[in-house]
């Protein structure tokens, strides 16, 4: 992607709604919830209250095919009789709702089964610091504004010769936050504002199109990629893809370009995942402390990055979370662990619980990277005599259980280390372990995404071809 100044906040953007920032409603409600469940019965109880504003536009050959804005909050109850659960939700508490919830949520608690392993977190372990992260944006672009972004990210890929048309385009917006009130007197909220942009390619006539994307994400307005940058690489990106080829089965190194080698990362976050590893279903269940990579690979979790996507001060049950190296010169050091998993395997929340308001928390990451490496992309292939730089996967046929991995997959031959021309229709293979243990990254690391990486090499993976 061409570098470009970012997107500022334009006369068309105002500033966000006041009432929209303010959660003391939804605090008051939570609260409400919690001393209601205790009343009714139940031992111990946490209320969560979750607020959603987003609005969109899509265009596609100039007009707009949809605008639309969404906004509304909506609560869940979770309460416990003894060692019982029971977690009920609503987006209806007027009247004497809040007091019949409770009853409600109380009575299914009373006849669940026995879990030996729910409850509360323990309060050695609630956040007490709250650090300011940067995650709102003060100005909310209005609908004309998004429609703009829009069009000029389309006339950007047309502008790019060989696109013969348009995908779609799409801007968006929102704020979302979460309130969490536990009857051991945590109280804890946070908001995120949002902003999307997005462009779909095609290029070729007929039978030989190909399409092709980009898109940014970010908190704030300012950290946005350009219309006319992402339009322009979705055209740039397109065009590239026409004429694939199919390649003869063979094993070659593989080079994952950065858009889909985060998708490694996510993979092993999967199976580091507590509630896989309490049932016992990762092929990573036995390897804690294990030496999985090489010595210089770190993936590092940190919900405490500022303007971070996924970044907040606590978890989903009022634990402070932290910055987290769970690769660390190539070891495993971590499960990622809520109250319950923890208990399950003999250990301690990590902080990493969530949860929507009408389930209970499981365990997940925040913002994961792979830290970078120290050649560049092109010094990172410039020795494959013959290999596959990979843009885009297809399918999940990834096993957690065993770490088998079988993906379809399109991007381009290298040939004397360079990208020679493109290929499609091709599946990759090889074994989780094994890729680990080759991974090589680039020094190209940009925080794009909720999980990133560098451009990243892995030796001996087997293309199925022709």
């Amino acid at each position: 992607m061409n570098s470009s100044p970012n997107i500022a906040p334009s006369a068309s953007s105002k500033s966000t709604a006041p009432d929209l920032l303010d959660q003391t409603a939804l605090r008051e409600l939570a609260q409400r919830l919690v001393d209601a469940a205790r009343r009714a019965g139940a031992d111990a109880a946490d209320a969560v209250a979750v607020r959603g504003v987003s609005q969109g536009v899509e265009i596609r050959d100039g007009r707009v095919e949809e605008s639309e804005r969404s906004e509304g909050d909506d609560v869940g109850l979770r309460v416990f009789v003894g060692k019982r659960q029971a977690v009920v939700s609503t987006n209806d508490v007027g009247g004497d709702n809040v007091a019949r919830l409770a009853e409600r949520a109380v009575a299914m608690a009373r006849v669940a089964p026995d879990d030996a392993f729910v409850g509360l977190a323990d309060p050695s372990l609630l956040a007490t610091q709250f650090p300011d992260l940067d995650l709102i944006d003060p100005h909310v672009p209005s609908l004309n504004e998004l429609e703009r972004r829009a069009r000029e990210a389309e006339e950007a890929a047309l502008a790019v010769k060989g696109v013969s048309k348009s995908g779609g385009a799409s801007a968006s917006s929102g704020i979302g936050g979460m309130v969490l009130v536990t009857s051991t007197g945590f109280h804890g909220s946070y908001l995120r504002s949002s902003q999307g942009l997005s462009m779909m390619a095609i290029a070729g006539e007929g039978t030989g199109m190909e399409r092709d994307y980009d898109f940014t994400s970010a908190i704030h307005a300012s950290d946005l990629a350009s219309p006319r940058d992402i339009g322009h690489s979705a055209g740039e990106r397109a065009v590239a893809r026409v004429n694939p080829r199919k390649v003869a089965t063979c094993k070659v190194p593989v080079v994952f370009d950065p858009r889909v080698a985060n998708s490694l990362v996510g993979h092993l976050v999967g199976a580091v995942n507590g509630a896989s590893i309490a049932r016992k279903t990762s092929f990573l269940k036995d390897r804690l402390g294990q030496q999985l990579f090489d010595k210089s690979i770190r993936i590092i979790d940190d919900p405490l990055r500022v303007r971070g996507l996924r970044s907040q001060a606590f978890d989903a049950e009022g634990v402070a979370v932290k910055r987290t190296a769970i690769i660390d010169e190539g070891v495993l050091t971590t499960w990622l662990l809520d109250c319950a998993t923890a208990r399950e395997l003999g250990s301690t929340s990590t902080g990493h619980a969530h949860r929507g308001v009408s389930s209970s928390p499981s365990p997940g990451p925040y913002n994961l990277h792979l830290e970078a490496g120290e050649p560049s992309p092109e010094e990172l292939m410039s020795d494959i005599k013959e290999g596959f730089y990979i843009t885009d996967l297809i399918g999940s046929g990834v096993n957690g259980v065993t770490g088998d991995y079988s993906r379809g997959a399109s991007g381009f031959w290298i040939e004397n280390g360079k990208p020679a021309y493109a290929v499609s229709e091709v599946t990759i293979a090889g074994h989780l372990l094994e890729i680990f243990k080759s991974m090589r990254p680039a020094n190209d690391l940009t925080f794009k995404y909720g999980v990133n990486s560098p451009t990243v090499r892995i030796e001996g993976l087997t293309i199925a071809g022709r």
